[in-house]
């Protein structure tokens, strides 16, 4: 279902008392109030929560400034500041699909089922700190590992960062490798979480395995070394054809 674009309402939240500092119950109203909106949802502009708590406007910005660098929320200049999806981050590096495939000794490939532009759900906006509905490269394909097909996936990339990739030929070759050599992207930090699922019958078709078997759920935000969001990512993997491999370091 599609979020509205229009500022969540405070009017349900209770006014500030003196039992803690201001700051700290505004921050801790925001998260409520954040709590029952989905990723992409605007939130009350910093004139509304100054006039329903009654606090300064610099103490609001400052609020809403410390939710955007913790993650919990993101700006859009001119347009407000968003609910941002969680994120969950993974220590270790997060490489591409065909340098994973790589370097476990197969080859990879796969084909497209679909790449054109899209118009962004409110969740995919979010992810990538964009306003809603902007226009997106959508790329959805199946990966295989020598010639097995092994992933589904639905990458989403702002258009006007990539003109043209819509046209891009990306049957068995590396979107990573396209975007550096075309674009000149540089990677920095990689976001993801994962989850155990369960494959439809339309996955389990494409991946050439039983509806109901088990799969990895990848979701992942990639971003630029400079800190730009350059993608949002969903992949599903083949349980009976997949392992995880993570490496822990004591602190």
């Amino acid at each position: 279902m599609e979020q509205s674009r229009r500022p969540a309402t405070v009017d349900q939240l209770a006014p500030l008392d003196g039992s803690a500092p201001k700051g700290a119950q505004l921050r801790a109203a925001l998260e409520q109030l954040m709590e029952g909106l989905g990723p992409g949802a605007l939130l009350p502009s910093e004139r509304v929560l100054a006039e329903r708590f009654g606090i300064a406007r610099m103490t609001v910005r400052r609020e809403l400034d410390r939710l955007c660098a913790d993650g919990l929320a993101y700006r859009v200049e001119r347009q407000g500041t968003f609910v941002a999806e969680r994120r969950i981050v993974q220590t270790d590096a997060l490489s591409s699909f065909s340098e994973d495939i790589l370097a476990r000794g197969m080859t990879p490939g796969g084909y497209v089922i679909e790449q054109a532009v899209v118009e962004a759900p409110d969740a995919v906006a979010a992810a990538l700190e964009r306003p809603p509905g902007l226009p997106v490269v959508l790329i959805h394909r199946v990966r295989t590992a020598d010639g097995v097909p092994l992933a589904v996936e639905w990458v989403y990339l702002p258009a006007d960062d990539f003109p043209l990739l819509e046209r891009a030929a990306l049957d068995d070759r590396s979107l990573y490798r396209l975007l550096r050599q075309r674009y000149g992207v540089s990677f920095g930090e990689a976001t993801q979480r994962a989850s155990a699922v369960v494959l439809s019958a339309e996955e389990a078709r494409l991946l050439e395995t039983d509806a109901g078997a088990p799969a990895f759920l990848f979701r992942r935000v990639t971003r630029r070394a400079n800190g730009r969001v350059i993608e949002s990512a969903r992949s599903l993997y083949r349980g009976d054809r997949y392992e995880i491999d993570m490496r822990q370091h004591p602190r």
